[in-house]
């Protein structure tokens, strides 16, 4: 069964450059988020005292709440050499899950969290901003490569969420696009314009994913 381990918010930051080295220059960001022991009310544009730093690429209804599989972070550990700091939180969510990776979640599915429903508009998209979280240059790279993304929902129903309480699936309406295959897309088929064409024609998805995958019907057009 699918459980609800932690839920995270965080407001805007500013963090300065890391003397003697250049790559790391001041920055502003919400990926820094602490947990919450809930109820916290979940509204169409997110969690109350969640906030984002650059709302041209994070938030609006579409991206309401990030959400992160704790299924992944024995790998991350092993890999990257963390311990157990690398836990909920760790890539800047706001919901931890456990018992769904993005091979078993789809665009579009709905989850019923005790009265509210939300529903998974895109995989995530990830940035720099991981990369420089965690000091590893190569970590966002790896995100892509590898797909373990996470994904954002967009909130259906409002009301409170609470730690601990379970995920049921209420509605499945494309059971052919599991996140996997839409990160495949973006991520590894670039030059595929079939495919391009059938992700950006699902009214389901984010603008954002869409307005992207569009654009890069054009170009390949053009070529």
């Amino acid at each position: 069964m699918a459980t609800l381990e932690s839920i995270q918010v965080g407001t805007p930051r500013e963090f300065t450059a890391v003397a003697g080295d250049t790559s790391q220059q001041p920055w502003t960001t919400a990926f820094y988020k602490q947990p919450v022991n809930g109820p916290i009310h979940a509204g169409r544009l997110g969690l109350e005292g969640d906030s984002v730093a650059d709302p041209k690429y994070h938030g609006g209804p579409d991206k309401a709440m990030c959400v992160y599989t704790a299924d992944h972070f024995p790998y991350w550990r092993e890999e990257l050499g963390f311990g157990e700091e690398f836990g909920p939180g760790a890539f800047g969510e706001n919901l931890t899950i456990a018992g769904l990776t993005e091979a078993d979640v789809c665009l579009g599915d709905v989850w019923q969290i005790d009265g509210v429903r939300l529903q998974v508009s895109q995989p995530r998209q990830p940035c720099w901003k991981i990369a420089r979280r965690w000091c590893q240059k190569e970590l966002t790279a790896r995100v892509q490569q590898n797909g373990y993304t996470g994904w954002y929902v967009r909130v259906l129903v409002e009301g409170p969420l609470h730690p601990g309480e379970a995920i049921l699936l209420a509605e499945r309406p494309l059971p052919e696009w599991p996140l996997t295959r839409a990160n495949e897309v973006m991520h590894h088929r670039r030059s595929d314009r079939t495919a391009a064409a059938e992700l950006a024609a699902i009214t389901l998805l984010a603008e954002a994913w869409r307005a992207e995958l569009t654009a890069r019907i054009k170009k390949l057009d053009k070529a």
